[in-house]
C-alpha cells in the first residue's frame, strides 16, 4: 500500500432541527394552549485515534464527512431526536489543522483519544417556549442553527523513539532490517526508501523501542530537493537521532565528513527542534574495511568533525555492533524518560 501522510478533508456537523408550531387539540378541552416541542441538536464530528490504521490513504478517496442532523420537534411537547455523532478513525500520531486559518486544532497521540473538530447545531425552540401570561397562544418558533463546517488538513507524524538520518545508501534500511522485524526494501541505488518505515527493536525481556527510517536526505533538501524533506516531520517526535555515515562509500569522491555536515545543515534549516535532540554518530559498513584501515578512517572522520558525542561502529549487513547499539539506545531512552518524569508540569 502506498504510504500517505497528508490529506485534506471537509467535515460538517449536523444541523439542529426546527422547533414545532402546534396547539393542543383534544375533545372537551378548550384553548389547550401551545404544545410545540423543540428540535433536536445536530451531531458533532470527532476524530478518534486508532491503532488499526497506519496511513491516511482512505482520506484520499473519501473527502467529505457529515454528521446526522437533528429532527424537528412535534406536537404534545415532543422534542425531536438529536442527530448521531460521527466518529472518524485516524492513525495515532495525526496532527489536525484548519486549512483556512492555519489553526492547530489538535494532536492525536494516544489510542482512543477523541477530538471534536466541528460542533453540531442547536435545536430550534417550539412555540411552547414562548408562552407567557400576556401571550397565551404564541405562534413563534425558531429554526435550528447550522452545524459547523471546516476544511481540515490531516498530517501523520509517525511515533517512534529513535530516528535514523543520513544520506541515501548510508544503510538506514539495512540497519532497521538487521535490528528489527521490519523488512523495508533494500537495493544498491539511491532513494530505495520512498516512504518511512517503522521497526520494533527488542533488546531484552520487556525492553524494546520503535525505530523510524525515513528517505535519505541530500544537499538542498530544505529547499525541496530529494525525498527526505517530505518526511523530516516524522523525526520531530523522536527522542533520539542516529546519524548514519557510510565509512566506505563506493565513490571515492564522497567524503563521509562532508556527507555528515550536509545532513547536519539540512536538519538545522528544517527545524531547530531536530538539532536540539540527542544525536549519536553511527559509523556503518565497517565490514568493508580492514581493522587497521577502519581505525584510521574513524580517527580521520572524528578529527574532521570535531565530534565529542557517542560514536558506534556497526555493520548493518553483518549485524556487528548492532546489539551493543541497541542496548545503549534502550539505556539512553530510559534516562530520557526518567528526566522527563522528574520535570514539573
Amino acid at each position: 500500500m502506498k504510504f500517505v501522510d497528508e490529506a485534506t478533508v471537509r467535515v460538517r456537523a449536523g444541523d439542529g432541527g426546527a422547533g414545532c408550531l402546534s396547539f393542543r387539540r383534544e375533545k372537551f378541552i378548550e384553548r389547550g394552549g401551545p404544545d410545540g416541542g423543540d428540535g433536536g441538536d445536530g451531531g458533532h464530528v470527532y476524530l478518534v485515534a486508532d491503532n488499526s490504521i497506519n496511513t491516511l490513504v482512505d482520506f484520499r478517496v473519501t473527502r467529505k464527512y457529515r454528521a446526522e442532523s437533528g429532527r424537528g420537534g412535534a406536537g404534545r411537547n415532543k422534542t425531536g431526536r438529536s442527530g448521531g455523532d460521527l466518529e472518524i478513525k485516524v492513525p495515532r500520531g495525526t496532527v489536525v489543522h484548519d486549512v483556512d486559518t492555519g489553526e492547530l486544532i489538535g494532536d492525536l497521540t494516544t489510542v482512543g483519544q477523541r477530538l471534536k473538530v466541528v460542533e453540531g447545531g442547536r435545536g430550534g425552540l417550539g412555540n411552547t417556549r414562548f408562552k407567557s401570561s400576556t401571550n397565551r397562544a404564541p405562534r413563534k418558533t425558531t429554526p435550528g442553527t447550522s452545524g459547523e463546517e471546516r476544511n481540515l488538513q490531516l498530517e501523520l507524524k509517525l511515533l517512534a523513539d529513535v530516528g535514523l538520518v543520513g544520506m541515501p545508501n548510508a544503510g538506514k534500511s539495512t540497519l532497521i532490517r538487521s535490528m528489527s522485524a521490519a523488512k523495508p526494501k533494500v537495493a544498491d541505488y539511491p532513494f530505495t526508501t520512498l516512504h518511512p518505515n517503522l521497526g520494533v527493536v527488542s533488546v531484552g525481556p520487556l525492553q524494546s523501542f520503535v525505530m523510524a527510517d525515513v528517505p535519505g536526505l541530500i544537499e538542498g533538501a530544505a529547499e525541496g530537493a530529494g525525498l527526505g524533506i517530505q518526511f523530516l516531520k516524522h523525526l520531530q517526535r523522536t527522542r533520539l537521532l542516529l546519524h548514519l555515515v557510510d565509512i566506505a562509500p563506493l565513490n571515492v569522491d564522497e567524503d563521509p565528513a562532508k556527507a555528515f555536515r550536509a545532513i547536519e545543515g539540512e536538519l538545522q534549516n528544517f527545524s531547530a527542534d531536530l538539532t536540539d535532540k540527542p544525536r549519536w554518530l553511527v559509523v556503518n559498513k565497517t565490514d568493508l574495511l580492514a581493522a587497521d584501515d577502519l581505525a584510521v578512517a574513524k580517527e580521520m572522520l572524528l578529527g574532521e568533525l570535531d565530534w565529542d558525542g557517542p560514536v558506534f561502529l556497526v555493520s548493518a549487513e553483518t549485524g556487528d555492533g548492532t546489539v551493543a547499539l541497541g542496548q545503549a539506545v534502550i539505556r539512553e531512552l530510559e534516562l530520557l524518560k526518567a528526566e522527563q518524569t522528574d520535570k514539573p508540569d
